[in-house]
């Protein structure tokens, strides 16, 4: 599953809006806007954050995981 759809799925999960999940990981709403949309990635730092802000929240992370792993090969 792309990135950008499995990225949409955790904020959901935490019925936050992307303003809100923004806020949670410390960026700009724009940044979860361009995620969600396929415009961007999030790098190392922040891929640590979201896994934090998973673990806090009991979701998966494996899936976000493996689909930020796979659009990083291809770029």
């Amino acid at each position: 599953m792309a990135f950008s759809s499995e990225i949409k799925k955790i904020r959901q999960k935490a019925f936050l809006s992307q303003q809100a999940f923004a806020k949670e990981l410390d960026v700009a709403f724009s940044t979860v806007n361009r995620w969600e949309s396929g415009k961007a990635c999030p790098n190392i730092t922040i891929m640590k954050r979201i896994k934090d802000f998973c673990d806090k929240n009991s979701f998966h992370f494996d899936t976000l995981e493996e689909a930020w792993i796979n659009r990083k090969e291809k770029e």
